[in-house]
């Protein structure tokens, strides 16, 4: 009789096999997802800093392009200023070397000729003279009389305060002495 060989009770190999392989293909499936977990957190990670730097290059050439800006109008403000300079100079040596030739034609003529006769005046109008002098009377009047109303009110002051005490003088005070 042949001899049957007695298996161990239990699994058979081949259902061992293939629990091996299901726990292999759930474990490379768990590891598949934490790869594709981490590659996104990567991927959005990888993004952020993008945007951060594309943000701050975008900052940067603002910055740059308003430093560019101020220089060039501070450098046209500079060149207008200089110019104006320039302008009011050519003006003062044009105005000084007419004065010069305007001097030196009054000097030649002063040479060349004797002096003009004095314009001879117009004698004043009576009018004007009179006018002037009713003016003079009447500014004198006014003066006089202001100066007699202030004497009158010095005096009035000087009756009023006769019989009163003459006032203390205020007492000096430094930093020092005063309350706190």
């Amino acid at each position: 009789m042949a001899t049957r060989t007695t298996r161990k009770a239990g699994k058979g190999l081949l259902t061992r096999i293939g629990d091996a392989v299901e726990a292999a293909g759930a474990k490379a499936q768990e590891v598949g997802a934490t790869i594709a977990r981490k590659a996104r957190v990567v991927e959005s990670k990888a993004k952020r800093e993008a945007t951060t730097a594309q943000a701050d290059a975008k900052q940067a050439l603002g910055k740059a392009k308003r430093v560019v800006t101020r220089k060039a109008k501070a450098v046209e403000v500079d060149a207008e200023a200089a110019i104006a300079q320039a302008k009011r100079a050519v003006k003062r040596k044009a105005r000084s070397a007419a004065a010069g030739v305007k001097e030196a034609a009054g000097k030649v003529e002063r040479a060349m000729g004797g002096r003009p006769a004095p314009a001879k005046r117009r004698p004043a109008s009576t009018k004007a003279t009179v006018r002037r002098m009713t003016a003079a009377a009447r500014t004198a009047i006014e003066e006089g009389a202001t100066s007699v109303a202030a004497a009158a009110r010095k005096a009035g002051s000087l009756v009023r305060n006769a019989g009163k005490a003459p006032a203390k003088t205020p007492v000096k005070t430094n930093a020092r002495t005063r309350k706190r």
